[in-house]
């Protein structure tokens, strides 16, 4: 799991894989390169070039922004996936879906829309017109 440096001083991980564990709840946007799992809750934007797995007990509020996921936890908000977007388990996702391809396990529950145009999703960090978040309207909308 860790290899030397070059120098041979210290350690340094051999993967870019970043753990959000159970208990950790992060309140702010989340950008990075490599895989990222939540088991924990992030309220805010997730973006990743990889891929985004979000355990069972997995909350995000916020948009979700990669290259393909697999969701077993709760998102509420806009999910942009370039490749493969996969509902398992007891996934709940309540908010609009753009992705390339798309798959959900019987016992996952999507409340939403659907687009198989992912290039086209509409996710910013900013309010709209209305003075109200995206994330806010997705909300009401599905409750």
């Amino acid at each position: 799991m860790f290899n030397r440096n070059a120098k041979g001083e210290g350690a340094v991980p051999s993967s870019n894989i970043n753990i959000i564990g159970n208990g950790t709840t992060i309140n702010g946007d989340i950008d990075c390169d490599g895989d990222i799992r939540i088991d924990g809750q992030v309220n805010g934007l997730v973006s990743t070039k990889a891929k985004i797995v979000v355990g069972p007990e997995g909350e995000i509020v916020g948009d979700l922004i990669c290259n393909s996921a697999d969701i077993l936890g709760k998102v509420t908000g806009i999910i942009k996936v370039e490749d493969l977007l996969f509902l398992k388990g007891n996934a709940l996702i309540k908010g609009d879906i753009y992705t390339a391809h798309f798959e959900m396990e019987p016992t996952a529950k999507f409340n939403g829309r659907c687009y198989m145009e992912p290039a086209e999703a509409p996710i910013d960090n900013k309010e709209n017109k209305n003075g109200r978040s995206r994330v806010t309207e997705v909300q009401e909308e599905t409750v």
